[in-house]
């Protein structure tokens, strides 16, 4: 695009002024432009498709099982069961309230430490130099092509030497950094974070740590609210490991409901009814954090 200098030389100050009046128009319109209907029917059927799941497991865990048993497709229309289905996972043999207090002490620890350190790594990748740094990330990024199944072996190998078996902890170890975290911190210090704030910060008398907690975790708040919002999605929904290392003694969320299925018959009303339940604090979170979430990324967007 010819800029506004080039068309002042060429065409004088009278064409010049007219082009960035244009400009200035064009930018402001493009701004306070509404989406129009058709965006948000868009959102509106994306929005069904994937609210009805969650819906789908609130109509089978409000119906009873000879229901299901005649017509596994509900109606739309919730029958009068639900609560009698909650009583029943709430006084069941499976420990719900241990596994809901065991599935949110994974998810708050796992979420704050994959933050803290995916940060700390991000600010090294991205804003330090030394040998080997661009290797060193391309092989934390490798990582993530091997799948989590080979390394459960050798995993729950260690766990067992270290006596860690059945214990929270052995969950919330082997998740306090992860691949992506790292990846994600890194690209976005790499240009939300100037080198001329971390030149200020040291000549100010700022230690490394104390330029990377007062400099680049304040910078790195916005995507770090979005990787915190992430860790804890994937951390309170994690079955296969959690399953493998506690077992039924001391069970996170996912593997209490799983429990709720009898050897020979499973009563799907009862199951449904648990993953409703499990589902709702994951509703909550959203609820409550999406819009803070928004508004720090548009807080944190880099303005040209």
């Amino acid at each position: 695009m010819t800029s506004v200098a080039m068309i002042e030389q060429t065409s004088g100050k009278g064409a010049a002024r007219a082009a960035a009046r244009r400009r200035k128009r064009g930018s402001v319109g493009s701004a306070n432009r509404r989406p129009g209907w058709v965006t948000y029917a868009i959102l509106a059927v994306v929005l069904l498709i994937s609210a009805y799941p969650i819906y789908y497991s609130f109509l089978l865990g409000s119906s009873d099982a000879g229901s299901i048993a005649r017509n596994p497709i509900p109606s739309f229309i919730p029958a009068e069961h639900f609560f009698d289905n909650v009583s029943r996972v709430l006084n069941s043999d499976i420990q719900f309230w241990k596994a809901l207090s065991n599935s949110l002490i994974v998810a708050v620890v796992t979420s704050v430490s994959v933050v803290f350190f995916s940060t700390l790594a991000g600010y090294s990748f991205s804003k330090l130099r030394f040998r080997g740094r661009r290797q060193l990330l391309v092989f934390v990024i490798a990582t993530m092509a091997v799948p989590t199944q080979l390394g459960i072996v050798p995993l729950f190998i260690v766990m067992s030497q270290l006596g860690w078996t059945g214990k929270l902890v052995a969950v919330i170890v082997p998740s306090m950094v992860t691949a992506f975290g790292v990846f994600w911190m890194t690209q976005y210090l790499e240009s939300a974070l100037p080198y001329e704030l971390i030149e200020a910060a040291r000549v100010d008398g700022c230690s490394m740590i104390s330029t990377f907690w007062h400099i680049a975790l304040p910078a790195a708040r916005p995507a770090a609210a979005m990787l915190a919002l992430f860790t804890f999605v994937g951390s309170w929904t994690q079955f296969f490991w959690p399953f493998i290392v506690l077992g039924s003694s001391n069970p996170t969320l996912p593997v209490a409901v799983q429990l709720l299925q009898a050897s020979y018959f499973k009563d799907y009303s009862l199951i449904l009814a648990g993953v409703t339940l499990s589902t709702i604090p994951l509703i909550l979170v959203f609820a409550l954090a999406g819009r803070h979430l928004v508004s720090g990324i548009m807080q944190g967007a880099v303005k040209g």
